[in-house]
């Protein structure tokens, strides 16, 4: 059985702290595929707002976990994904997928991400220097990126 660690918190983390916590107890663990996502600036943006909607974006992420640990034959994994307003250079979300072999790890890191960003329910705005604000769309390029992975099922 794998274990699954889901947060959704407006704290900072901090990921060797949540590398070792996964990793705790472990013996089988051949490598760590690890992810830190930041918010970037350009086009004089100056913060992102996230919101999501409680109890059912956890839900989702454990989904997304779970078939992953499934997948690609992990012995845990860890995701954490930021709300609230985090100006440019802040880290945004931590993924963290132990597994006995270096490819499994890597590849559920990847297939974590890509379904991250287009199925978690997170609502992002973005906040110009200009005071002006927009929300962010769903991108092709996105969606591409995880329809190569097929159904979210294992």
């Amino acid at each position: 059985m794998s274990r699954v660690t889901i947060r959704v918190q407006a704290e900072a983390f901090d990921s060797a702290h949540e590398t070792t916590a996964l990793l705790a107890g472990q013996t089988e663990v051949g490598g760590v595929g690890a992810f830190t996502g930041f918010v970037r600036g350009g086009g004089g943006l100056v913060a992102l707002e996230l919101e999501h909607y409680p109890g059912m974006t956890e839900t989702m992420m454990r989904q997304i976990a779970e078939s992953a640990c499934t997948r690609f034959g992990l012995v845990g994994c860890t995701i954490i994904h930021r709300v609230g307003r985090l100006a440019v250079g802040m880290p945004i979300v931590l993924v963290l997928c132990a597994s006995a072999h270096r490819g499994g790890a890597l590849g559920a890191t990847e297939f974590m991400m890509d379904w991250l960003k287009t199925h978690a329910p997170f609502w992002k705005r973005e906040e110009f220097a200009d005071g002006s604000t927009a929300w962010v769309a769903p991108r092709a390029c996105d969606d591409a990126a995880t329809a190569r992975w097929g159904t979210l099922g294992a």
